[in-house]
């Protein structure tokens, strides 16, 4: 039990560490276009990027496959880029049904992208466990309750900014998501392979 955790604690903190802030950015960007009503769709998109997130890890600790380090650091930007550039679909045709296949898809692949990103600390830490099945489900747990928190969190900015303050949500959407972008372009800078 106190392994098991462990890595809820590990989970909850690679998620919600300010210092690597690339997945509170990039949950941010998903739920962005959400608001209470549609909670049940986020938390959805939410669970496939965990689910997604702790497949590429299982894969590295089993050994069955692995991914350049240089060019997961550049794509995790890109999927936030993408993610928060997806949602001008909402803005400009705010009664679009976003097909769910797709956004579900996206967010699955985007999921196994920053999964690797953390794939070697994570395989570094398992190398001396016997046991993997437990710290993956301990840390699947830990993000996913920091994702609900986040998630929970940039609803209830919504509810404010659309509920309380009256902003159009086609504003709400276009600010927050320049701003996300804005926050993602020295990502990309950054970790653009050369």
């Amino acid at each position: 039990m106190q392994e098991f955790l462990f890595y809820i604690k590990l989970g909850l903190t690679h998620v919600l560490d300010f210092g690597a802030y690339d997945h509170i950015l990039f949950l941010s960007a998903l739920a962005v276009p959400f608001t209470f009503k549609s909670w049940k769709k986020v938390l959805v998109l939410a669970t496939i990027f965990t689910i997604a997130h702790c497949t590429s890890l299982a894969l590295s600790v089993y050994e069955v496959a692995t991914a350049d380090v240089g060019l997961i650091e550049f794509l995790i930007p890109v999927t936030i880029l993408l993610t928060a550039l997806f949602n001008f679909a909402y803005v400009f045709k705010e009664s679009l049904d976003i097909g769910l296949f797709l956004h579900i898809l996206s967010t699955a692949f985007f999921g196994l992208i920053h999964g690797f990103g953390f794939s070697n600390y994570f395989k570094m830490l398992m190398a001396e466990e016997e046991d993997k099945i437990t710290p993956l489900l301990g840390f699947a747990t830990g993000i996913e309750l920091s994702q609900v928190t986040i998630i929970l969190v940039v609803l209830a900015i919504a509810y404010v900014v659309l509920g309380l303050l009256k902003v159009k949500r086609s504003i709400y959407i276009t600010v927050a998501s320049i701003l996300i972008i804005a926050i993602t372009i020295p990502l990309l800078i950054a970790t653009f392979p050369i």
